[in-house]
């Protein structure tokens, strides 16, 4: 069988932690008067903590010190990490493990590539890590989504050309980072907000093990 590697997001796709940094950033935004609504939160995803709080900033017209800044980023974290800390295996998302299960099963190089700092931890508590051959986060890069740094690295630690990867994205700046990677991109979500990957699904429920195998063939 040939090689291709797959190359998987991590909030959204493996598992829904986009409704922690919800939560974290909506009581963020509270304290500074700032109304955070879960529309806004979609056009955070994939986005840095810098760059989210940033915008949050913008939409409240507010301005406040780097010390105040770095001290809500540290804040916003503490909140996020107090809610993954209780997550486990019931968190990741339907049939993922099935799909894992066929590329490992079919000897297919598995790697992570997620903005997220906290992607290492989150993995541990679901008991997904071993299943990867390499984790690219948000500590391994200085560019964020669209930038496709994360993909690159990521292909790189499982020896793959970016034109044999295949990713798995649930974000506007996901899909595109994976296609201006030259990889192919594969949007988890609503083809309204994605329809510029190669292909879309709503969830993994709908991605068959041929699928897999025709990917792989190709």
């Amino acid at each position: 069988m040939k090689k291709k590697g797959f190359i998987f997001d991590l909030d959204g796709v493996i598992v829904d932690t986009a409704k922690y940094h919800f939560l974290a950033w909506q009581q963020l935004a509270k304290g500074l008067d700032i109304n955070f609504t879960e529309e806004e939160n979609e056009q955070l995803k994939g986005v840095s903590r810098v760059r989210s709080l940033e915008k949050i900033l913008a939409w409240g017209n507010k301005t406040i010190s780097q010390e105040m800044f770095e001290s809500l980023m540290a804040k916003k974290n503490e909140e996020y990490l107090s809610y993954i800390a209780d997550m486990d295996s019931e968190e990741i998302l339907p049939d993922v493990p099935r799909v894992l299960k066929t590329l490992i099963d079919g000897n297919q190089p598995i790697a992570l590539g997620s903005a997220s700092k906290n992607a290492r931890t989150i993995l541990e508590r679901v008991n997904l890590k071993s299943q990867f051959d390499a984790i690219v986060d948000g500590n391994d890069v200085s560019k964020a989504k669209p930038d496709p740094e994360v993909f690159l690295i990521a292909a790189q630690q499982i020896n793959m050309k970016p034109e044999d990867c295949i990713v798995f994205e649930d974000s506007v700046a996901g899909v595109e980072a994976a296609n201006t990677a030259n990889m192919i991109s594969i949007g988890i979500g609503s083809k309204d907000v994605l329809g510029h990957a190669n292909y879309v699904f709503n969830d993994f429920t709908e991605i068959s093990d041929d699928f897999i195998k025709s990917l792989i063939e190709k």
